[in-house]
């Protein structure tokens, strides 16, 4: 069994379900309110050139998070794009 993935390990042109957050107070509620709930579709679009923040594509909009903040949001698996 593989241990889960969290969404800072997924390359820019993959995709991925959300499994859950792992977060708490504020930032949960930013990402709930953005979208983030369990099952959702996400697609990495482009890292920065130093690595940090990544931009994701949430339900239409393109979203930059930073690497500490994506790795509270665990995914079930990737998906083909």
């Amino acid at each position: 069994m593989t241990s889960p993935l969290c969404l800072n390990d997924i390359k820019p042109g993959e995709k991925a379900r959300v499994c859950c957050l792992t977060s708490s107070g504020s930032i949960r509620r930013r990402f709930l309110d953005i979208g983030l709930v369990e099952n959702t579709l996400v697609e990495c679009v482009g890292i920065s050139p130093l690595g940090d923040p990544a931009a994701y594509q949430i339900r239409g909009a393109v979203i930059a998070i930073r690497k500490a903040d994506s790795r509270n949001i665990q995914i079930c698996r990737k998906e083909k794009a």
